[in-house]
């Protein structure tokens, strides 16, 4: 038990640009260490995990899946950095980002020509895009 000196967990995730559960459920997966706790029971977070928690929101905004980012934390502990590793990391995330940008573009592809389609038959009773979107 400790005083109430550091962050609530409202404080904490407001700090780190993330929502209150989303605190919470890292806490279970264990992403975020568990925190210390006041006499009432409370949560009571330090810098560290503020500092913690916004690495794993940045990594997620980057796309990062949940055990990459776990991996990615231990690697960035003191005395477990290693290029190597976390090259290895982000090379794997780099060829699905550029799978998934592939696919994008095919998908770009066949809306523009549905909805073109679909444009210069406005006023049919059939329509592309539900025709495409109901084809096998």
């Amino acid at each position: 038990m400790v005083a109430a000196r550091g962050l609530t967990i409202g404080r904490l995730a407001a700090q780190s640009g993330v929502n209150l559960e989303t605190v919470r459920y890292y806490e279970r997966i264990g992403l975020m260490p568990a925190p210390d706790r006041t006499a009432g029971g409370h949560r009571v977070y330090d810098q560290a995990h503020r500092r913690r928690l916004t690495f794993v929101r940045r990594g997620r905004e980057l796309g990062f899946g949940i055990e990459a980012i776990r991996t990615l934390l231990a690697l960035a502990e003191p005395g477990h950095r290693s290029c190597d590793d976390v090259l290895a990391v982000a090379g794997a995330h780099l060829r699905e980002v550029r799978a998934k940008l592939a696919d994008l573009a095919r998908l770009e592809v066949i809306l523009a020509q549905t909805v073109s389609a679909c444009e210069s038959h406005a006023s049919a009773p059939a329509c592309p895009v539900l025709e495409m979107l109901e084809a096998a």
